[in-house]
């Protein structure tokens, strides 16, 4: 058992990772791709020539196998976990239509027919008209099909990224539902393509048929075909096994199979989640997506483009740091840490609210992000700190509804994603939520998840509770100072809570005046 492994392929926004753990969850070797040609034609565009996926994982595995030590058949199956909500048009040939339109991807889609029937009605009815256009504007589909319809016209298959990676790996029209996390026609409730009567083939309009087959995490997606090899040196015949879209992944890989142990995100998107039985919309018309684990929701809350604005500090305003650390042959982070620790909780009084992108609820389609509560006191040093908490705050307010809507309270928490190394990060985080908060033992979080569900999936575990006890555990653990809790929890009722509901009429008048965000 000690010498059998299982490749893991991570495919996030800034690199392609090919990892290969064993079956106590070390990670055994590892290679990575940056991932730099992402292209923007037009300012909020974000796009990528889906072949440089392809090309950047085959990268990856080669350089890998330099890395790995045992022969390649010990390596029992192969999992796959992506970005979500990439999207890519294919010919009756295979071969992509256009770019992939990224997540990142900021374009809308203005005055669609609206829903009609029933639908129609009871969206009028209950005020949910404008969220359902909303989602109508955002849809990727909708915008091909209406400006590039000759496009649209030759798509034979509408797959995202997993579904074209698990194509050119094993030549099947297959995906994961786990991967379902994008603008179709998809049920999450029931975790399958939505009935012909529901309101979503309206919103989304589509032939099925361009859709993939769809399995469940767990389940073998098809085998790593001759050409497949060829390209990326994974053995001819190897298992494909479903896994789930790249947040889902972290969550059972960083032990949160229970709905009071929450996973937050450290990412690009900051996020919470919980896995639940239980179907629960925390925001209304907005699902759990699926969980890695079958038959389980995740359900989330995002801070969109949340630890973004910790690079973009670190990009305008630590250039210091960045110099030091390299003269010094130390971690960057080390230095930006004790930036941090040079202030004290609360930023004395500097208040960030993140939201950098609009939202649907609160924050609404009008938001914006702020600061409030300068003073000739304040440094750069507060200012990052209060970038921190702000997206500690939001983060608590997202666990708080969901503590609300699903009745389970949240009494331990992990932390995994590119901010979960900062030490300084962590601590504000327990002492922002007043909880225990622990780092997963490996980084890889996301990968190591993939694998679990391949290791399960080719039966060298019985089931997910064992294989996550097996392959799970947490390193370092943050204990909050209650102490500066008091202070955050005053902070967070008084200071953070408030600050949305006084400052949404400016967002408008704003939005009024500028045109920015659309309507």
């Amino acid at each position: 058992m000690s010498e059998e492994f299982i490749l893991s392929i991570d495919i996030g926004t800034q690199s392609v990772r090919a990892m290969i753990f064993d079956l106590k969850g070390n990670l055994v070797a590892k290679s990575r791709v940056l991932i730099e040609d992402y292209a923007s034609p037009i300012p909020g565009y974000a796009e990528l020539d889906p072949i440089k996926f392809w090309k950047s994982l085959c990268q990856a595995c080669n350089s890998l196998w330099e890395k790995f030590e045992y022969p390649k058949s010990s390596i029992k199956a192969l999992a796959l976990t992506t970005q979500r909500s990439t999207l890519i048009n294919l010919d009756k040939n295979g071969e992509p239509l256009r770019p992939a339109i990224v997540w990142l991807d900021q374009r809308r889609t203005e005055n669609l027919p609206p829903i009609k029937g029933l639908w129609g009605l009871a969206f009028s009815l209950t005020g949910m008209h404008g969220t359902v256009n909303y989602l109508k504007s955002e849809a990727e589909c909708n915008w091909i099909r209406t400006n590039q319809p000759d496009i649209w016209e030759k798509t034979d298959k509408f797959l995202l990224l997993s579904g074209y990676i698990t194509h050119k790996l094993t030549n099947e029209y297959r995906d994961s539902i786990g991967c379902q996390v994008a603008y179709i026609p998809f049920d999450y409730k029931s975790q399958k393509y939505a009935s012909k009567f529901d309101w979503k083939w309206q919103a989304v309009p589509m032939d099925i048929n361009i859709l993939p087959e769809l399995v469940q995490p767990g389940s073998v997606l098809g085998y790593v075909t001759k050409n497949a090899n060829a390209e990326t040196g994974i053995p001819e015949g190897l298992p494909l096994i479903a896994a789930a879209a790249d947040k889902a992944c972290e969550v059972i890989g960083s032990g949160c199979l229970q709905p009071n142990v929450a996973c937050l995100s450290f990412g690009t998107t900051a996020t919470i989640n919980t896995t639940h039985k239980k179907y629960t919309e925390v925001i209304p018309l907005i699902p759990p997506y699926p969980s890695a684990i079958p038959g389980y929701y995740s359900l989330e809350i995002q801070i969109y483009r949340g630890f973004w604005m910790v690079s973009w500090f670190k990009r305008e305003f630590g250039q210091n740091e960045q110099r030091l650390a390299n003269d010094r042959g130390i971690e960057a982070e080390e230095l930006f840490d004790n930036l941090v620790n040079s202030v004290p909780p609360g930023s004395l009084g500097l208040t960030l609210q993140p939201f950098w992108s609009p939202g649907l609820k609160r924050p609404g389609p009008e938001a914006k992000g702020a600061i409030i509560g300068f003073g000739d006191i304040h440094t750069r040093a507060h200012f990052y700190r209060s970038i921190l908490e702000g997206l500690a705050y939001a983060l608590r307010d997202g666990a708080e509804k969901t503590v609300i809507r699903s009745h389970v309270p949240i009494t331990d928490i992990r932390v995994a994603g590119g901010g979960s190394q900062s030490d300084a990060a962590m601590q504000i985080t327990a002492d922002v939520f007043g909880l225990p908060v622990s780092r997963p033992h490996v980084y890889e979080a996301s990968g190591l998840g993939a694998a679990i569900d391949a290791a399960v999936g080719s039966n060298m575990y019985a089931d997910f509770d064992s294989a996550i006890k097996e392959m799970t555990r947490t390193s370092t653990t943050f204990e909050p100072n209650m102490q500066t809790h008091k202070i955050y929890d005053d902070l967070y009722h008084q200071v953070y809570q408030p600050m949305y509901k006084r400052l949404k009429p400016l967002y408008e008048n704003i939005r009024d005046i500028t045109g920015y965000p659309p309507k």
